[in-house]
């Protein structure tokens, strides 16, 4: 079993090394660049008097720079690379020590209709979602919260597989992401795919072979001055024609560099992270069944995204003073560049939305791996169809700190419901909280907080933290009853856990206890397995007539005038409340 934090300590040491490398040749890719300028200068100084002499000299030092600029950016694209890697792992060790507090929270996929979402800490600060959350693009994001949100039972093992193969690669979790984290644009992934779908073409068929013909015929003009066959005045004429002719376009060339200036970098990083994918083997069934999307026997996806990407770059070449003038002039660059474009667009866009699709999802279950790399002392549930719904050993919450946190054993028959009575503070709710997550957990492939679980898999819907709603006009009575009958019409349809805390807390307690009695009974009679937690002792009555009712408690403890809490789950009713006591002890009431 691998050692989590020993292995970010060492990818830093690693990382640490190989930046301070880096960081050497950048500088002396500066300094090589400044000496060939100085050559430069010095060069044109000494062939003032030959013009034929100096064109040659900038027209190589062009050339050369170009070089030179195109090994610098590699250089600095691989310094920021580990930078990237550094703080992932940095990162990592951080939040293993239970410091993740700055990290996105998700809070815009927060639903109060949902349903379990706004019950069980899922979004929010201090969230699971803010623990776990690794991705880095919006994307995979929004993918991941579906994950949590779906609420579905289908090919859990599948997943399960999928985040086992990921949890034992690490390195490639994080090169993937840093990667990932590359990526800068100002267009969003809709804005991109809509903008591709809806292009409309504006160069002419014939700029296929007319930029080449007026090449050669440029290069063919410049050989002739350079022999003294014509006069610089035809170079010039020549100049002026190529100028015209892409002048021509220039409001749509203009408008065009304008939105894939903002994509350029989108598609260099996903060529980038579809290569990772391409040079991969996995072996779990949906890991290669969504590589099958970007891989293909004829063509591969990174050839066709490179090569969109470094046609994409050479017209963002033109924004360069120097090429775009004299690429325009002798070459119709632009034009040459933007048919090349309209024509990638034609024959790929529609593939596109998949292939994103594909990163997106890569990007999500990245932190599902790396969530069961961080907790190799996880349990991934055994799954079966028998009596049991969920048999957990030493089971606790995922948020709450390993030291200091108390396991707990328990089991959960089907058509079976748990009523959980306990002093304030005893546990209840984290209780609660740490059954309903390890259902979402369960469902959603990964491993949970326990040494053994055993689940027969089901949807989950709680009703635990309901709140009025000034804006609607809605008081909290109301909000409660809403949701106690968005469950039972839930149940109609389809096989819940249904978790409650407190039945009916916005009435006296005449009707709570009469309400709530009823309420049980009609979820018993619906089949339905859950747990209830409840200050109402009258509640556990109910396990005398009904055999599918169970009391359980959370206990607390009195001793030297000290409330004392052992937060173990344990069979029966609670006999020891501790309001009057605390209202006592902190000198509200004497």
């Amino acid at each position: 079993m691998q050692d989590p934090i020993l292995f970010y300590k060492e990818q830093i040491s690693t990382y640490n090394r190989q930046l301070s490398l880096v960081k050497k040749r950048l500088y002396a890719s500066s300094m090589l660049r400044l000496t060939v300028f100085c050559l430069t200068v010095i060069g044109v100084y000494f062939a003032f008097d030959s013009a034929k002499l100096v064109l040659g000299i900038v027209i190589a030092t062009i050339v050369l720079f170009i070089f030179l600029v195109s090994r610098h950016s590699d250089l600095q694209y691989k310094r920021d690379k580990i930078k990237a890697l550094l703080k992932i792992n940095v990162t990592e060790i951080e939040v293993l020590n239970r410091n993740f507090h700055h990290l996105p929270d998700g809070k815009e996929f927060m639903d109060p209709e949902h349903y379990f979402s706004q019950d069980i800490d899922l979004f929010g600060r201090g969230s699971f979602y803010q623990y776990f959350n690794r991705t880095t693009l919006h994307q995979g994001s929004e993918v991941l919260s579906s994950l949590l949100l779906e609420n579905s039972i289908d090919h859990i093992l599948h997943k399960q597989q999928a985040i086992s193969e990921l949890s034992q690669m690490p390195e490639w979790r994080q090169n993937f992401s840093a990667i990932a984290t590359l990526v800068k644009t100002d267009a969003s992934y809709n804005t991109i795919i809509k903008w591709l779908q809806t292009y409309k073409r504006f160069v002419p068929k014939y700029m296929v072979y007319l930029p080449m013909l007026f090449s050669l015929v440029s290069l063919l003009a410049i050989g002739l001055y350079f022999m003294d066959v014509i006069s610089g005045w035809w170079v010039v004429f020549w100049l002026l024609i190529g100028l015209g002719v892409t002048g021509r376009y220039l409001k749509r060339i203009n408008q065009l560099s304008a939105h894939t200036s903002k994509i350029q970098s989108t598609f260099q990083q996903y060529q980038k992270l579809i290569l990772e994918l391409e040079k991969t083997n996995f072996t779990a069934d949906l890991l290669k069944e969504q590589k099958a999307v970007v891989v293909h026997d004829s063509v591969k996806t990174s050839g066709i995204l490179k090569e969109f990407s470094r046609i994409l770059s050479a017209l963002d070449q033109r924004n360069n003073m120097l090429i775009g003038f004299l690429g325009n002039a002798f070459l119709l660059r632009d034009l040459q560049q933007c048919f090349k474009i309209e024509k990638w667009i034609q024959d790929h866009s529609v593939d596109v939305e998949a292939w994103f699709k594909v990163i997106a999802f890569f990007d999500a279950y990245n932190s599902l791996g790396n969530f069961a790399f961080n907790h190799p002392q996880y349990s991934f549930p055994i799954l079966s169809d028998g009596n049991v719904t969920l048999r957990s050993s030493d089971a606790g919450h995922t948020l709450l700190d390993p030291k200091k946190s108390v396991l707990n054993d328990f089991q959960i028959d089907k058509e079976q419901f748990l009523i959980i009575t306990g002093a304030n503070m005893a546990g209840k709710s984290t209780f609660l909280r740490t059954v309903s997550l390890q259902i979402v957990m369960a469902n959603t492939g990964l491993p949970v907080n326990a040494s053994k679980i055993e689940y027969s898999p089901i949807k989950l819907v709680t009703s635990m933290r309901t709140s009025d709603s000034l804006a609607d006009d809605e008081s909290y009575f109301f909000s409660e009853l809403k949701r106690l009958k968005f469950i039972v019409d839930e149940i109609q349809n389809d096989q819940y856990f249904i978790v409650l805390d407190e039945i009916l807390k916005g009435t006296n307690s005449i009707d709570k206890a009469i309400g709530s009695r009823k309420f049980i009974e009609k979820l018993v009679g619906s089949k339905s397995t859950g747990i209830i937690a409840t200050h109402d002792l009258s509640l556990c009555d109910t396990a005398k007539e009904l055999s599918q009712i169970h009391n359980f408690y959370f206990d607390a403890e009195i001793i030297d005038n000290e409330l004392h809490f052992d937060y173990t789950f344990k069979k029966g009713i609670c006999q020891n409340m501790n309001a009057s006591f605390l209202l006592k002890k902190m000198e509200i009431v004497n």
